[in-house]
């Protein structure tokens, strides 16, 4: 039988606990369901009111992967869970993290976990604006920094604030608090910005996605601002071969940041780093901080995104 545990009252059965996810770490499933718990506190924030989509990958990051947004199959009834518009098949249904109990069900599934950047009560309209960086190798973090630092600056001039976390995997997120906006402004928006350093760095940054365009640079993907994207959320591990998580990083280890270690952390790091700073994206959860974009997006912008429902994959 798989060993039960209560939390706040909800029963869970909680299944192979001792099973290597990270080998190469030697990380267990049981230490994964346990960094989850402790980082429950910001986790739980960052989700609330978000329609999840999960990453699976029961057997590990070598092992099979799969991304969905339905509610899986066997979901306890108190699990809380919304309907969310879709753009061919009707509304469907997603989960929502939120409380401590459907956290650790969901970690016991091992997934990683992505929100767009809409809460349930406003399907498609932005109340955060992101910018995921992603660097070409042979450019890593470090470039992805000077990058950042760029767009921290354009989007002062604009009046708006930018936060930073690690991708987890290998770049950096900017994510900027918004008043209430539709989905297709933020992405336009986040377009022009995205031409933008485009032409200010052009030995450093690209903003099409072309693949034999981004060696050596950094792409900035401004299409997860579309209604129907997602992004991982900040603490939640990462299917990466070290159990790395997306964590939120101050300005100047941005500015100091000289290697890839330096921006690198995996899950025994996030309690001593928030004991030290606290939940540096706290901001993005005050209202108070959201600005607005401004008045006009460019005509140059793309078309409108798909609505919130559409199939997208994890970034």
């Amino acid at each position: 039988m798989s060993p039960m545990t209560v939390v706040e009252g909800r029963h869970l059965p909680l299944t192979n606990l001792d099973k290597v996810l990270y080998p190469e770490t030697g990380t267990t499933k049981g230490e994964v369901l346990h960094y989850c718990t402790t980082t429950a506190g910001p986790l739980l924030a960052h989700l609330r009111d978000r329609p999840l989509s999960f990453l699976r990958y029961p057997d590990g990051p070598d092992g099979q992967r799969f991304f969905t947004k339905n509610v899986p199959p066997g979901t306890p009834s108190w699990v809380k869970t919304c309907e969310v518009p879709h753009s061919t098949s009707g509304p469907t249904r997603q989960v929502l993290l939120q409380d401590l109990p459907s956290l650790v069900w969901a970690a016991n599934l091992v997934v990683e976990l992505h929100t767009p950047q809409w809460t349930r009560q406003a399907p498609g309209v932005a109340d955060r604006l992101v910018f995921d960086l992603d660097p070409g190798a042979p450019a890593t973090i470090v470039e992805c920094c000077t990058a950042a630092q760029w767009l921290h600056g354009r989007l002062a001039a604009d009046g708006l604030d930018a936060y930073a976390k690690t991708s987890g995997s290998k770049g950096l997120h900017l994510i900027v608090p918004v008043e209430p906006t539709p989905s297709e402004r933020t992405t336009a928006y986040a377009r022009s910005l995205a031409v933008e350093a485009a032409a200010a760095l052009p030995d450093l940054v690209v903003h099409k996605m072309t693949k034999a365009l981004r060696p050596g640079k950094v792409f900035i993907d401004f299409s997860q601002n579309a209604a129907a994207k997602t992004t991982a959320v900040a603490y939640t591990l990462r299917a990466c071969a070290a159990p790395t998580v997306s964590a939120p990083v101050t300005w100047d280890e941005i500015a100091d940041c000289t290697d890839p270690h330096q921006l690198t952390f995996l899950f025994d790091e996030i309690a001593p780093r928030c004991e030290l700073h606290g939940d540096l994206l706290a901001p993005l959860l005050d209202p108070e901080r959201a600005r607005p974009l401004p008045a006009a997006a460019p005509s140059r912008a793309s078309a409108a995104p798909p609505r919130p429902g559409s199939a997208q994959g994890p970034a």
